[in-house]
């Protein structure tokens, strides 16, 4: 019997990536200019690059190297989330200029523009986290794209609507990424994701590459969180720095110790320590705007730690037979759940820092409704995207040739010498 190869994607993806990026440059030519390097706060160049760098390595290298743990998916883990980021950052740029040119007839682009437009890719690497391994390049791009312009009309809505402000609206980008991938592979689920996949396991190697990436992730996530902090209140951005750095050193020490104490042989489990660890960065940016001092920052970065924990032990198992919800990185614990603690954190502290009832009522409201317009608006583009990518037209690999590099990548060394 012959073998079962992967379908040929030559005339799927590089006439999808032609034409995307054929298409970017004809509207940067028309539409964008770069802007100054002064900004009204007085940000520079030289002060604002150190941190535009901190956001890229996360965004390249961090979560690059976290998806490598499968033992035969590192090329494309580390590959494809390269591709998804660069499409996904060049469409949020335009996206989010779109109000800009319609009042200007243009886009300026500088550093900070640059930022939230990676801020944006982050959300769509955090969705193709949930179908890690078991979809092909042209799917990443269109959910890139997808992911994207959903998560692009969830921040107008929330500033338009409920007055949001920016920078809340974009840390939303973990529950809004989170359930958007959920609901993407419960649509796209395979029957054989009951029984692991034959690749779907990590060796040593693989887990230290992936453990490489927690740790850029580990370590420059106090720069993704204050990135965005207004340099014009004083002390504001030190605060989320410090913040960040304190509920990122609780949650890894708490991972720890839930981990060992979970485990019936009383072990450390490498991918709680990988996945896990983030929890107290997830958290604690979601709320920061009104996290203040640093007992705050901790018990958040605590809290999250065990949710998450727990949640890697028990729950992927039971999303997975309950739901036929395969979750391959674990989106839901590393993002979700640490994402809406961090929603339920900025609830409670806003409402003790409130000295009138009506005030604190009133903001109640309005951030239960940020976070139902974000989770209904979600699994309604993950529900799109899924019913689009169901379609075999995109030449889906079969069970056998999912989380493997081999289906998509050429390797000189396995080629057949005639």
């Amino acid at each position: 019997m012959a073998p079962w190869y992967a379908p040929s994607l030559r005339s799927r993806l590089p006439p999808l990536l032609l034409f995307l990026q054929i298409g970017f440059i004809v509207i940067y030519a028309v539409y964008i200019e770069i802007g100054s390097n002064i900004k009204a706060d007085g940000t520079s160049f030289s002060s604002f690059y150190p941190e535009f760098q901190d956001v890229n390595v996360m965004v390249i290298l961090g979560f690059g190297f976290l998806g490598t743990f499968l033992v035969r998916y590192g090329y494309s883990a580390t590959g494809f989330n390269l591709l998804v980021a660069i499409v996904a950052t060049q469409w949020a740029v335009i996206l989010n200029g779109v109000e800009s040119w319609y009042y200007r007839g243009k886009i300026t682009v500088d550093l900070r523009s640059l930022v939230v437009a990676e801020m944006c890719a982050a959300s769509a690497l955090i969705s193709i986290g949930a179908v890690l391994g078991k979809t092909n390049p042209v799917h990443l791009v269109l959910i890139a794209l997808l992911e994207v312009s959903g998560f692009v009309l969830n921040q107008w809505l929330l500033q338009t609507l409920l007055k949001v402000p920016a920078l809340d609206s974009i840390m939303l980008l973990h529950i809004f990424g989170a359930f958007f991938g959920l609901t993407l592979t419960w649509i796209l689920f395979r029957k054989g994701s009951l029984q692991p996949f034959e690749k779907e396991k990590f060796d040593r190697q693989t887990g230290l590459f992936s453990m490489l990436g927690s740790v850029f992730l580990w370590m420059f996530w106090p720069s993704f969180n204050s990135v965005l902090v207004d340099n014009r209140s004083p002390g504001r951005k030190l605060g989320a720095v410090c913040s960040t750095y304190l509920a990122l050193a609780v949650s890894a020490v708490t991972a720890a110790a839930v981990s060992m104490l979970s485990s019936p042989k009383g072990k450390l489990n490498p991918i709680h320590m990988q996945s896990c660890i983030l929890a107290g960065g997830v958290a604690v940016g979601v709320s920061m705007s009104v996290v203040h001092q640093p007992w705050e920052a901790m018990t958040i970065g605590f809290t999250a730690a065990v949710l998450s924990t727990i949640g890697w032990r028990h729950l992927k198992t039971h999303m997975l037979l309950a739901f036929e919800c395969h979750d391959s990185r674990g989106v839901l614990s590393t993002h979700g759940l640490p994402g809406l603690l961090g929603w339920l954190a900025h609830l409670l502290l806003q409402i003790k820092a409130c000295d009138d009832h009506t005030a604190a009522v009133r903001f109640a409201v309005f951030h239960v409704c940020s976070l139902f317009i974000t989770l209904s608006l979600s699994l309604c583009m993950g529900i799109i995207a899924g019913v689009l990518l169901k379609w075999n037209f995109w030449r889906p690999p079969p069970d056998n040739k999912c989380c493997d590099d081999q289906a998509f990548w050429e390797f000189p060394h396995l080629a057949v010498k005639k």
